[in-house]
Parts: C-alpha cells; sequence; structure tokens
C-alpha cells in the first residue's frame, strides 16, 4: 500500500498532529476547530463547531459544558463523530469513536489556562438553555464574578470529553477529484488497526 508522504505514520494520532501542525501555518482562524456530530433521543443528529484541545497517544480531547445539549447527548449515547478540514491544505480528517469524560487535573489545567472572563462565562451560561436577553447573561457573568472572585475553580459541569477513535479517515484533494483516502478502522479500542485505501 502506498501509504507515504503525508500519510505516513504508525498511529492516526501521529499523523491527526502532523496535520494538524501544518495547518497552524496556513490557517487564517482555529486551524483546531471541529465539526462536531452527536445524536439526540430520537436518533436526530446535531453537529456544531468546537474547538479540539489535545491530540493524545489514541485520543482527541475538546471541553464544553456537560449540561449542554452536545453534553447530554455524549453521555446517552458514549458516542460522537467529527470531521477536521483545512481549506489551505485541502485535507481533512474524520473521526468516529467512542467517548469518556476527562476531568480531574487535565480539565483544571485547561480552565485554568483560560482568560478569566472564558472561566466566568463557563460560571454564568446555562449552555444550549433559553435565555430571554443578553442583558441577563451579563447580570448572570457579574453576579458569579462577585461569587467567584479572580481565581474561579473549574465549575463541576464543565470539562473535557476524550473520544477514543474506532475508525479515523485522512482525506486530501487529488486532481480531477481523485482524491486520496486511507481509513484506519478497528473493532474495539484494544483491537489492532486495519489500513484500507478507498476509493475517492
Amino acid at each position: 500500500m502506498d501509504r507515504t508522504g503525508i500519510f505516513a505514520g504508525e498511529t492516526p494520532s501521529e499523523i491527526a498532529r502532523r496535520w494538524l501542525a501544518e495547518a497552524e501555518k496556513t490557517e487564517p482562524n482555529d486551524p483546531n476547530a471541529i465539526a462536531l456530530s452527536t445524536v439526540d433521543a430520537e436518533g436526530l443528529p446535531n453537529v456544531r463547531m468546537v474547538l479540539l484541545k489535545d491530540i493524545g497517544e489514541d485520543d482527541f480531547t475538546f471541553y464544553t459544558n456537560y449540561t449542554s445539549a452536545k453534553g447530554r447527548e455524549i453521555e446517552a449515547s458514549g458516542k460522537a463523530a467529527f470531521v477536521m478540514h483545512w481549506k489551505s491544505l485541502r485535507r481533512q480528517i474524520r473521526v468516529r469513536g467512542l467517548v469518556s469524560r476527562s476531568e480531574g487535573p487535565e480539565a483544571d489545567a485547561y480552565y485554568a489556562s483560560r482568560n478569566l472572563q472564558s472561566r466566568l462565562g463557563a460560571w454564568a451560561s446555562r449552555q444550549s438553555e433559553p435565555l430571554d436577553s443578553r442583558a441577563t447573561l451579563l447580570a448572570e457573568v457579574a453576579k458569579v464574578t462577585l461569587k467567584q472572585g479572580p481565581s474561579p475553580r473549574r465549575p463541576p459541569f464543565w470539562g473535557g470529553f476524550r473520544i477514543t477513535p474506532l475508525e479515523v479517515e485522512f482525506w486530501a484533494d487529488g486532481a480531477f477529484r481523485l482524491h486520496d483516502r486511507f481509513r484506519w478502522r478497528r473493532k474495539s479500542v484494544e483491537a489492532p488497526w486495519e489500513i484500507l485505501r478507498l476509493n475517492p
């Protein structure tokens, strides 16, 4: 299999980290943005943009409010999918897998790295719930600012989700729409990867 050049790598995470590093040099905004897909109780898909914050040895992590729509849907199904697309590189990565919470020191450290306004905003926002006006939200921010002070701790309802992939596909644009696609797939997180080249 001619998996050389940009597709070379021992693991999907290795390739994904390299592609993201390249995108950070060329994408004008948020090269770590992903379109995250979940499914509600009726099986209807939901998709939204979030920021991927870490590519581990065998997982992908983002942070959110656990009580948000995506948080509730992930908790119910234990599964999610996402796509990263970079126009400047004409590449994309698709990931499907199992999801678990990423809490404790790792989540605390990331929360502490955010600017103060974002940390207070995490306390103030009842994410995905109805809001009667922006003034109400700003009033809640002012309230939690007085209560939490300049060093707010991480809210118990806010933290990371770690996606451990069962399938990762790397796609690169090809001339005449003859794109290059390589899919890594495994039956479980303990199983070995099977790598296949796919038709465009």
